[in-house]
């Protein structure tokens, strides 16, 4: 009973924290005037010398920011998850394995590398440009993401994995830094601006190529709660038990480094909420129970991002404040709470 209440009042805050960030901002918008643009079925155009300008802010920024957030916030929560269970790590988190390094390589080659090269960085034209950072940093991520889950079939411990994905970030860290040596100031801010991640750089028809994906892996997961909770035990008691050790630790690092992966490509490296929402939701619901985590923390990861949002946008800011920021001060705080409760409470 009280995890049921607890997985509504999750949904209910991600309700009101979607209708904060639609209605609120440096331009005030009534909620009726939102949901009339918002419904399909209104047939009665929103009249008055404002509609225009309310119309194309919540369909052209604040609904793709909205969506956006909902979706990153529930893919990295669910990611920090499946890490911390198939490591056994409680820092574990979406990055661990290199996959974001690997992400932001790739977006390092399009930004520093080809302004190096031909004087103007690729990501300056446009939608081009857009398009251009969202391919790289998906196939850098999915390169190593694809090595890793080769690697995971190879080999028996946890601990070689942990050790390959701090390495290739290194080697990514190393090569990024000097592909900044040999760039311009405005190639590198360019660059920086990206690494500090946004929720509003999805826009047009890629939020909802970027929904759908989330949408389409997230339930997939769903299906890996028994495995995850059997690997709890430990690799011999899950090996009695009659899973396949091994095929179960390629699926959850395939599936957590395909959703840090697409998260990364379409946000950049956005940080914190995987390595501290499965820590928010363990203190919440007092359990270990994948079939209650998962769903917590797609609950849990989109609120607490979409708040972070809201804060991010809120009226009396010029422009936005860089994401990362709001996360790291928002998130650590809560968690710090949940987790000294919780363990004054044992």
């Amino acid at each position: 009973m009280r995890h049921s209440t607890m997985m509504i009042v999750l949904i209910l805050s991600i309700v009101l924290f979607a209708v904060m960030n639609l209605t609120v901002g440096s331009v005030g918008i009534p909620a009726d005037a939102v949901f009339s643009i918002l419904n399909p079925f209104n047939d009665v155009p929103l009249e008055g010398e404002n509609a225009e300008i309310w119309t194309n802010i919540i369909m052209y920024t604040r609904l793709p920011q909205t969506l956006t957030a909902m979706a990153c916030g529930a893919g990295l929560s669910v990611a920090g998850l499946e890490m911390q269970t198939v490591f056994r790590n409680p820092l574990a988190g979406p990055s661990v394995l290199g996959v974001s390094s690997a992400a932001s390589l790739g977006v390092a080659f399009v930004v520093l590398l080809s302004g190096a090269l031909g004087g103007t960085a690729l990501s300056s034209f446009g939608i081009i440009g857009n398009s251009a950072i969202t391919l790289a940093a998906i196939s850098g991520a999915l390169l190593v993401m694809s090595f890793i889950v080769y690697l995971s079939h190879k080999v028996d411990g946890n601990v070689t994995l942990l050790i390959t994905g701090v390495l290739i970030g290194y080697i990514a860290t190393a090569i990024i830094g000097v592909l900044k040596y040999f760039s311009s100031e405005e190639d590198i801010r360019a660059y920086v601006i990206w690494g500090l991640g946004s929720f509003s750089r999805v826009t047009g028809g890629q939020v909802y190529v970027f929904v759908a994906l989330t949408a389409v892996i997230l339930p997939l997961v769903m299906l890996l709660a028994k495995p995850l909770n059997i690997l709890l035990l430990g690799d011999m008691y899950a090996t009695n038990l009659g899973l396949n050790v091994r095929r179960a630790r390629m699926l959850t690092i395939a599936s957590a480094g395909t959703l840090t992966a697409i998260v990364t490509a379409y946000c950049g490296p956005i940080m914190f909420l995987g390595l501290a929402v499965p820590h928010i939701c363990r203190g919440l619901f007092n359990t270990t129970d994948h079939n209650i985590l998962l769903p917590a923390n797609i609950f849990c990861g989109a609120a607490l991002a979409l708040l972070c949002n809201f804060i991010a946008r809120m009226p009396g800011f010029e422009g936005a404040l860089p994401i990362n920021s709001v996360t790291s001060l928002i998130g650590a705080p809560i968690a710090l709470s949940i987790l000294l409760r919780r363990k004054k409470n044992m």
